[in-house]
């Protein structure tokens, strides 16, 4: 298919990202914004703790909205990854090392607070390094910049002139969100102290538009304090300085947290009496821990980029970012599992799809209009359930299985790396937690009959005639609900409440091993 015809296609499509592009799109025409111009997409971090795994989302979104506005147009674009790694250390995070040290740094920039881990020259540092090893693992094409650079190195000085210039009417923006004791203080600037390093929130005292300064009385000297507002003698606070980023570096396109709804539309306001165009974006929902509270980096609550890809796939967590990025998540170990088994399932859909429907795929997106095929014989979840069966502390142990289910199948990185995570999800995050219990009356006598039933076949049987005879055997049971039939079973075969469709199961453990597990369960022997 030719660019032209994918255009078209594209220009009717609901999928998100496109909905996004094309709301630029017009964004630019209707600002009259030179079409030779690079379309320039931000992401914003700050390295304030460890990177945690909605960061990654954020860039991972923001990526699927710039591959589908260069399909929509053919413009050029660039995406560049911004640390705020100039702001003053607020509180020590709860999940770093040497908190005593970093308690001595709180107020000092991110880049000048010593690195607790002792690899890097600051723990501004160390962050924005951790940052880019993910976004480097996923290869995103990127441009890492650092707020302490841009203010350092004069970048930012001509913005910093134009909020100057611009000071009480800022000022006036800001004051009415304001409790009256951070009235009496608030500025736009926040000093670097030359005395102590830290970036100060006190009150301006006088400005220089002639000299770019700004006076302040120092609260432990007493004196009164001049300092430049340019490189990097101040810094900005939060919805100024995103403003001023926006003027400076010209971004056309960055989305933000829900929760940033208030600063979206106080900076949009700021840079427009900076004289710019307030760029598009949109308002994402929120992860949120197993507790259903927002994820933090300071707590380090949430699940860690590391501790996704321990068990799920770089595409499994791909995938669960493009989701309903507009629906709030439970972001903790179970849902990958199933985000794991739905991006192959989109996968296999993938080839049997019109162009129309591919477009709209979220495996075109994560791969850039090129994914890969999937020849996967089983799913995640079948490989977790036969890990917890057979006890499995070694990918060999399912391989056996699968090879025996599966003969012809290949053993490809993607089935290598799967069945490893498999052992590693079951092993940490499933065998701890096992708790058999005997089948009631009812469910011995189904089980009886599952057992007799499995005698009268043969290892060819095909895993729909194994679940047709399992779903018959409930139904004669009479159960109100038929699920009760199936919990049952996962409950007294698995020791969880939950577990994979019994006919596919059965079919790659095998027959005859099906049958004296089933035995075992019978005669109690899964209880410890």
């Amino acid at each position: 298919m030719d660019n032209s015809d994918l255009k078209k296609i594209a220009e009717k499509s609901n999928s998100w990202p496109f909905v996004e592009a094309r709301n630029l799109r017009d964004r630019l025409v209707k600002s009259n914004i030179d079409n030779q111009k690079v379309v320039l997409f931000e992401t914003g971090y700050g390295p304030s703790g460890l990177p945690h795994i909605g960061t990654f989302g954020e860039v991972a979104r923001t990526s699927v909205v710039q591959h589908a506005f260069q399909v929509l147009t053919g413009r050029q674009t660039k995406l560049i990854c911004f640390s705020d790694d100039m702001d003053g250390l607020r509180k020590v995070p709860e999940n770093v090392p040497q908190q005593t040290l970093l308690e001595k740094y709180i107020d000092h920039p991110l880049t000048s607070v010593p690195d607790p881990y002792e690899e890097f020259d600051s723990f501004g540092a160390h962050n924005n390094a951790k940052l880019q090893s993910f976004l480097d693992h996923y290869s995103f094409e990127y441009e890492f910049v650092s707020a302490t650079d841009c203010y350092k190195n004069g970048k930012f000085d001509n913005a910093l002139k134009a909020i100057l210039l611009n000071y009480d009417k800022i000022k006036n923006i800001i004051l009415p969100t304001l409790g009256k004791d951070r009235q009496k203080t608030y500025s736009p600037f926040l000093p670097v102290c030359p005395r102590s390093g830290k970036v100060l929130q006190v009150n301006i005292t006088s400005i220089d538009t002639e000299n770019n300064t700004v006076s302040y009385i120092d609260e432990k000297t007493r004196e009164l304090t001049t300092v430049s507002v340019l490189g990097g003698s101040c810094k900005l606070q939060w919805k100024c300085d995103w403003a001023m980023r926006w003027f400076a570096l010209g971004v056309d396109y960055e989305m933000a947290g829900k929760d940033l709804s208030e600063s979206v539309i106080l900076s949009s306001k700021i840079l427009r009496i900076l004289g710019g165009h307030p760029p598009t974006g949109f308002s994402y929902e929120l992860f949120l821990d197993e507790n259903g509270e927002k994820i933090s980096k300071s707590k380090g609550n949430g699940l860690s980029i590391e501790e996704w890809l321990r068990y799920g796939s770089s595409e499994s967590l791909s995938l669960f970012m493009y989701s309903n990025p507009k629906r709030a998540k439970r972001l903790f170990f179970d849902v990958i599992p199933k985000a794991t088994d739905e991006y192959f399932s989109y996968l296999k859909k993938y080839n049997d799809q019109t162009q129309e429907q591919k477009i709209d795929n979220p495996v075109w997106h994560l791969h850039r209009g090129n994914p890969k095929k999937n020849d996967l014989p089983v799913t995640y979840t079948l490989l977790l359930n036969l890990a917890s069966v057979c006890h499995a502390n070694d990918p060999e142990i399912i391989w056996g299985y699968v090879s025996s289910y599966s003969p012809e199948v290949e053993r490809s990185p993607e089935l290598n790396l799967l069945m490893k995570l498999a052992v590693n999800y079951y092993k940490e995050k499933i065998e701890p937690y096992k708790n058999y219990r005997l089948p009631n009356e009812k469910e011995k006598q189904g089980i009886i009959e599952l057992v007799e039933a499995l005698s009268l076949l043969n290892e060819d049987s095909s895993s729909d005639d194994i679940q047709s005879i399992v779903f018959s055997i409930g139904k004669k049971l009479e159960y109100d609900n038929l699920r009760d039939w199936f919990k049952g079973l996962y409950e007294t075969v698995l020791g969880q409440s939950e577990g994979p469709r019994m006919g596919s199961f059965i079919k790659l453990y095998g027959i005859k091993p099906s049958k004296l597990l089933l035995e075992n369960v019978l005669k109690g022997n899964l209880i410890k």
